[in-house]
């Protein structure tokens, strides 16, 4: 085992023996390397107000990606270089483009967002040539401003490949940066921790399936986008943490033929393009998921793992007929993702098994999915309800199959039985599609809270199930306001 954390910072090396195994990002540099200049506003990873950039390898390829200090644990950072709003300004003062921008498009006022902001634009300089409005909005949703009304920051974005040289800019320097990250790789498992707790972070699925069994008491993380809440907001004590941000195996996608197998370590920004180009409406929905920083830590894997009856990810992933791969120790066994989750808080997972892979079967020619979430805000909020159809008919226009699976209309993720079991040999008219409307009264009990009340979430239901139906019955329906207009008849 390895018991020294290693990270650059900037272009130094920093070397921990020692460290709080919930210990964030944002924490350490405000509080031991007094590097204020990124903040803390919501500590929950909703703000952006503490966005920096993390530099990784994705193989031999070094990638940047923006995400929050505030619920991304220090320890996570083995292996890869972090940057902050400090390490922008040249040694001569001078200003980076980003900031530039940001000056001459009048993009800051209070200024308390604007170094998360300038981060955020940083990882997109640092990765895409001149990108349009709607990616730049889309890197820009997870940064909240209450001044500018994000207009002159959206001209900075634009403004910021105009300024200086780009391939001179001393960041970009990607050759020597992923050389410097690969000597630091190694087959090693990570221990470190302090005051009796510990954080491992394997490297190997072997590695991993072991610690779980030694530590049946550990707490599983990848993105940290949930767990880092029970720290930050819950004040919880973890006594042992095992991290698989490490397994490179477990960050892997495989096109098997017939289906993708996506490692239980795949990031959504990592899984979102291969999935969109199977099935487009579930781009849409991942696209929607959190905000940027959110998908660039947050992982397939997890998002299942973890439970959550309004995840976003399992009622999609039901609908589509993906398959669960469970590991413990040498034994692997995969069962129908729907029979995953048991009841609220309970999964068929045993003590010391993990979710190895999502194996998400590609579509049938004539096969019609799609996904739809439903919240207060379009972009990084938490469903009130998301639904997810597919849908295969015959030559006769008869529902030869059919699933239906919604979140957030039950303790767990689930399907619809009595609904599909109407619509199943029924031609696929609105008269039968409002009979399943009524039979979804028997499939779900939502339950009232303060996203939505029980009344609510049932009507949503029944309107979505409508929905589908229009969709894909009339060519010339006018469905959405946002997004791709041609996913509704695709």
């Amino acid at each position: 085992m390895r018991q020294r954390l290693r990270f650059y910072l900037g272009d130094e090396l920093r070397e921990i023996d020692a460290v709080d195994p919930t210990l964030t990002v944002l924490d350490w540099l405000r509080l031991s390397e007094r590097r204020v200049g990124t903040k803390e506003g919501c500590a929950e990873g909703d703000c952006g107000a503490c966005t920096v950039v993390v530099g990784r390898l994705d193989g031999d390829t070094l990638r940047y990606e923006a995400v929050n200090a505030c619920i991304r644990f220090l320890a996570t950072l083995d292996g890869c270089r972090l940057l902050t709003v400090e390490h922008l300004k040249g040694p001569d003062g001078a200003l980076h483009p980003v900031q530039q921008a940001m000056v001459d498009c009048h993009g800051s006022q209070c200024g308390f967002c604007t170094p998360g902001f300038v981060m955020s634009l940083l990882a997109l300089y640092l990765n895409e040539e001149r990108p349009d409005g709607r990616r730049i909005d889309d890197a820009l949703a997870g940064n909240l401003c209450r001044c500018t009304g994000y207009e002159p920051i959206v001209r900075a974005a634009h403004a910021m490949y105009d300024i200086g040289e780009r391939d001179s800019d001393r960041l970009a320097d990607r050759a020597a940066v992923a050389e410097r990250l690969k000597a630091l790789r190694d087959e090693e498992i990570l221990s470190i921790g302090a005051g009796g707790r510990r954080f491992l972070a394997p490297a190997t699925v072997p590695q991993l399936a072991q610690l779980l069994l030694d530590n049946p008491g550990a707490t599983i993380v990848a993105g940290a986008t949930d767990v880092g809440l029970w720290v930050t907001k819950f004040q919880r004590v973890l006594a042992t943490v095992i991290h698989t941000g490490r397994v490179r195996a477990l960050r892997r996608i495989e096109d098997r033929g017939d289906a993708l197998v996506i490692g239980a370590g795949v990031t959504y920004s990592d899984a979102a393009a291969g999935i969109a180009a199977l099935y487009p409406d579930f781009g849409e929905l991942i696209r929607r998921i959190g905000a940027e920083q959110v998908r660039n830590m947050g992982t397939i894997g997890g998002n299942v793992a973890n439970g959550s009856p309004i995840g976003d990810m399992p009622p999609a992933l039901i609908a589509c007929g993906a398959t669960l791969r469970l590991r413990r120790g040498e034994e692997i066994r995969e069962l129908p993702l729907e029979e995953f989750f048991i009841e609220y808080g309970r999964q068929d997972r045993r003590e010391g098994e993990f979710v190895e892979a999502v194996i998400l079967p590609k579509p049938a020619p004539d096969m019609r999915f799609r996904a739809y979430k439903i919240a207060k805000r379009f972009d990084q909020d938490i469903s009130a309800v998301c639904g997810a159809f597919r849908l295969t008919l015959d030559a006769d226009g008869r529902v030869a199959d059919i699933r239906i699976a919604f979140g957030g209309m039950a303790g767990t993720p689930r399907r619809a039985p009595a609904a599909e079991a109407v619509l199943l040999g029924r031609h696929w008219t609105e008269e039968a599609v409002r009979e399943a409307m009524a039979a979804l009264a028997g499939d779900y009990t939502p339950l009232s809270d303060w996203r939505a009340s029980a009344g609510y979430r049932s009507m949503v239901a029944t309107n979505l199930l409508m929905k589908f139906h229009v969709e894909t019955s009339d060519p010339a329906a006018e469905t959405r306001l946002v997004g791709d207009r041609r996913l509704a008849h695709a």
